[in-house]
């Protein structure tokens, strides 16, 4: 039996499962205009031409071009859905967790024992946009390859640290009917469609937006979890929407989690804190930022003075190749900051002496 293992750079093997995006292709009104399928380090490629993909198939048609580029990536978060749960064996958990039988669901995917595990807990909350759970980013994933593209390797990584892993899924906001051919028959909130005019998306009740849908996951799996030692990978907007998380479970979040590390964060920390500076002073201390940057990876860039957080460069200038790029930079940093947590809390636990046992004894 043949494993898949995304953290060596090109090692791409087949799965005993023999996954592949073209088998989600075939069958499909576009089967010849998307010949296209992942080779074995996780490239696009085209099956005749071994070409990278190619936007303009049709000649002076942006809109017919665009439309078979959008079916490429909803097959696309399909094939990453699979892996995810094939591969990588996490788990998919529907919410909301009190949904009815016909009312729209999102889901976000976690390791085993995610919840129960004592051992430290990763969440990875990637940028806004038309991708989902799984990915970094759905043009990297086609220009760069799945070992660029998606979170597979931070993944792999955290597992091979025997942590706990939780995938979450923040642009999983809506059911669009227009597009999953789907019909006006299921519930909505408390009350049935009357409106006169057609609908073609429905919000996701907990999920209708990137910061409801990590508040509701917060509240109902990871603040409950067994894991004390939490910690945040953010990209992007998502970003922002973890200092949302911070100043609205202010205690919560501060005594969970340990550490974060955002990409190109859009976050403000001085407008969203409200000048709070208990959360700002915690930004300092627990949080870290890799900004898209010519200088080396992990160097110091632009004034300390005038960041929230420790800032250094991604190791690249371009915005969708950052988060592999300081994929071994942020372990790192994760590592040894959880190290100074653990041995903090060590030294201030109560450690039980002869003496001290002696006088319990004593006192009863």
């Amino acid at each position: 039996m043949m494993m898949t293992d995304f953290t060596g750079e090109h090692t791409w093997f087949q799965t005993e499962h023999q996954l592949s995006l073209r088998k989600l292709i075939e069958g499909t009104e576009y089967e010849e205009q998307l010949k296209y399928d992942f080779n074995i380090k996780g490239e696009l490629r085209h099956l005749d031409t071994n070409e990278s993909f190619v936007f303009n198939y049709f000649k002076n048609a942006h809109e017919l071009n665009h439309k078979r580029y959008q079916v490429l990536g909803r097959l696309i978060t399909q094939y990453v859905y699979e892996l995810l749960e094939r591969v990588c064996m996490l788990q998919k958990s529907y919410i909301p967790i009190d949904a009815t039988e016909n009312e729209p669901r999102s889901f976000f995917f976690m390791s085993e024992n995610a919840l129960t595990s004592s051992s430290s807990l990763i969440v990875l909350l990637q940028d806004h946009g038309v991708f989902r759970a799984g990915q970094w980013g759905q043009r990297t994933i086609v220009s760069e390859g799945l070992g660029r593209g998606t979170q597979i390797p931070f993944i792999k990584m955290a597992l091979q640290r025997h942590e706990g892993v939780i995938v979450l899924n923040p642009n999983d906001n809506f059911v669009d009917l227009k597009n999953e051919k789907e019909k006006l028959s299921f519930y909505v909130g408390e009350k049935a469609l009357t409106s006169a005019q057609p609908v073609w998306r429905i919000p996701k009740r907990g999920s209708s937006s990137p910061k409801e849908h990590t508040m509701y996951v917060w509240d109902h799996f990871i603040s409950k979890s067994a894991a004390k030692n939490v910690a945040f990978i953010a990209h992007g907007y998502g970003g922002l929407v973890f200092v949302d998380l911070l100043v609205e479970r202010k205690q919560e979040v501060m005594n969970k989690v340990y550490a974060v590390a955002f990409i190109d964060s859009v976050h403000n920390a001085e407008q969203q804190a409200r000048s709070d500076p208990q959360t700002q002073e915690w930004i300092q201390k627990c949080c870290r930022r890799w900004v898209s940057n010519r200088k080396p990876l992990d160097k110091a860039v632009g004034s300390p003075m005038k960041a929230n957080c420790p800032t250094v460069s991604a190791g690249t200038e371009k915005y969708g190749l950052a988060p592999s790029c300081c994929l071994p930079a942020i372990f790192k940093y994760l590592k040894s900051t959880l190290k100074v947590r653990t041995t903090t809390a060590y030294r201030h636990s109560p450690v039980a002496t002869r003496s001290s046992t002696s006088k319990k004894m004593g006192n009863k």
